[in-house]
């Protein structure tokens, strides 16, 4: 069924402003029901969990109700899903956990790709510098944004011990055959991590399918609060070791989350998940998200056309989003002009495109933008035809004054 966007839009507050919000790879607006659960949960009976007491079972309730949720939005069993502060902690936790636990050392090989956020670089490399192991580099191509399976697969070998790939670039929105990549990484011998930040609010995740032994998310890029989750095929977190304080639990995946969940984040989170599936239909919650994301896929695919078309009409704009298969996600810049100016242009008719590298760090210097980067526009199920037809009148308007 078709996104019904005008009721989509009347479940955000932040919408009655009358900004249009194109800053949604940064952090989506927040749904009133998620900002209600919170404040719920922050407000009613809550101790840690227990089972003796009803507000330790009520801690516990939010706390097995949220691993559910996620657990069918990303297609897991919800006892490998952990929580944390955010995805960069617990892939810097992770990264560490790994090179210690599986005895990486030199001569050994890590792989990252220049597509990447530094979240999913970073701790990669640090781990790898930590215990001497060699980090190899799978190149984006600047010419087209892509990031092609042969890329990953000429720097494998046999000492390959992890592949980190993104989902969908943060910055281009290029989304990389993932299974292609983990199929060769799988057959060299390595596990596969990926950064599903970006991707996850834009498709249905199934980790199986992607072939990820390990995938990472946001829920604040899906109307959820400020929070990381961590999955995992099944078995792999009872491999692993992290550090932990002595009385903690050992249990998976409890053994990963260091300290007392923010049971009302948790809260939250989950409501973001009932919120996208009520946009769908079908008889379980796995079967709404499908079909709710097919919906929004729809709808943020006609406006990022919508927006390409209109752009590639104004003198002077290089857009940067060129790979075949994309979120709805467009780097510009305009010649002559700084994307800060277009930035602060855009804002003073109350549309919000904001303008930087976006932590693509590799990226945006192999796409020779430096730390300056560009201009980053991302549509949400809630961007309307308005929203985007502003948009344009506005980058217009700059071009005009060059």
């Amino acid at each position: 069924m078709p996104l019904d966007v005008a009721a989509v839009r009347a479940q955000f507050p932040s919408l009655r402003s009358g900004v249009a919000f194109f800053d949604g790879p940064g952090g989506s607006q927040t749904p009133e029901v998620v900002a209600g659960a919170v404040a719920t949960t922050l407000t009613s009976p809550i101790s840690n969990r227990g089972v003796v007491t009803a507000s330790e079972r009520r801690a516990d309730e939010v706390v097995v109700q949220a691993r559910s949720a996620l657990g069918d939005l990303l297609g897991v069993d919800p006892g490998d899903v952990v929580f944390g502060r955010s995805m960069t902690a617990l892939t810097l936790d992770l990264a560490r956990t790994l090179a210690r636990g599986q005895g990486w050392g030199p001569g050994d090989e890590v792989v990252v790709s220049s597509l990447d956020h530094d979240a999913n670089i970073r701790p990669w490399v640090l781990a790898a510098e930590a215990v001497g192991a060699t980090v190899r580099w799978a190149e984006v191509d600047p010419a087209t944004g892509e990031l092609p399976v042969e890329a990953v697969t000429s720097v494998l070998s046999g000492r390959t011990r992890m592949v980190a790939v993104t989902g969908a670039s943060n910055l281009l929105g290029t989304r990389p055959d993932v299974r292609g990549i983990a199929d060769a990484a799988h057959e060299a011998g390595a596990l596969v991590h990926v950064d599903a930040v970006h991707l996850a609010a834009h498709d249905r995740i199934d980790r199986e399918a992607l072939g990820a032994d390990l995938l990472t998310c946001s829920p604040y890029k899906f109307f959820g609060p400020h929070l990381g989750v961590l999955v995992a095929r099944p078995g792999l977190l009872e491999e692993l070791h992290p550090d932990k304080l002595v009385p903690s639990s050992d249990a998976v995946p409890e053994r990963f989350e260091l300290g007392t969940l923010p049971y009302e984040l948790l809260a939250g989170a989950t409501a973001a998940v009932d919120l996208i599936a009520g946009w769908g239909e079908g008889s379980s919650r796995a079967q709404r998200l499908t079909s709710a994301f097919a919906a929004v896929e729809a709808h943020e695919g006609a406006l990022r056309e919508r927006i390409e078309d209109g752009l590639r009409a104004i003198d002077g704009l290089t857009l940067w989003s060129r790979a075949a298969r994309r979120t709805p996600t467009l780097l510009f810049t305009l010649d002559g002009v700084p994307p800060s100016e277009v930035h602060r242009h855009l804002a003073g008719l109350d549309v919000n495109a904001p303008a930087s590298h976006f932590y693509a760090w590799e990226l945006s210097h192999r796409l020779g933008l430096g730390s300056t980067g560009g201009v980053r526009v991302g549509l949400a199920p809630y961007t309307s035809t308005e929203d985007v037809d502003r948009l344009l009148a506005g980058v217009a308007e700059v071009a005009a004054r060059r």
